[in-house]
Parts: C-alpha cells; structure tokens; sequence
C-alpha cells in the first residue's frame, strides 16, 4: 500500500473508529460494500475531514464523487488530483 494510501485508512480508522488496523484494508476494495460497508453519512464525515486535512473541496454534488469513494485506491488518487489542480501552475502567483 502507497503512503497516502496508508495515511488515508488510519484517517478512516481514527476518524470512523474502525475495529481494524491499516493492514486490514484492501486498497481496491469498494469502500462502500463489502469490506468497509460505509455509509452515506460515513462518506460525509470522511469528506469533512479529508477537506480539512488536505486543503481540498470534496462536495456532495461533485460530479466524480461516486468514483472518488470506490476504493481507497480511488480515493488516493482523486485527494492527489485535487491537491494537483489547487497548486497549479498557472495558479501560483509569480
């Protein structure tokens, strides 16, 4: 597992106080069946502090919020993403 994969599963553990370890969770498994079996108001809370630990926007009504939270991998990859398009370059001021 990547390390902001690692950091996202004890974010999740910590913050929805999961009974498991990092080593618990697969990193492409669905988020919201199966392994983890979150729910809508598990994904809020996750979006509320992801935003605020990462100086990111995750909204409700985001259109790829269905594919942000499929898998901690997903999830991985979406919190980079973001945190890319708010240091673009044309962003930084000269």
């Amino acid at each position: 597992m990547e390390s902001l994969e690692s950091e996202l599963a004890q974010l999740m553990i910590d913050t929805l106080n999961l009974d498991m370890s990092v080593r618990d969770i697969d990193s492409q498994a669905p988020l919201i069946q199966d392994s983890l079996d979150l729910d809508s108001i598990d994904l809020l809370e996750l979006s509320v502090v992801i935003s605020r630990k990462y100086d990111i926007q995750i909204k409700s009504d985001d259109q790829d919020i269905h594919t942000l939270f499929l898998s901690l991998h997903a999830l991985a990859k979406g919190v980079t993403s973001r945190r890319n398009l708010r240091t673009a370059p044309d962003e930084i001021p000269a």
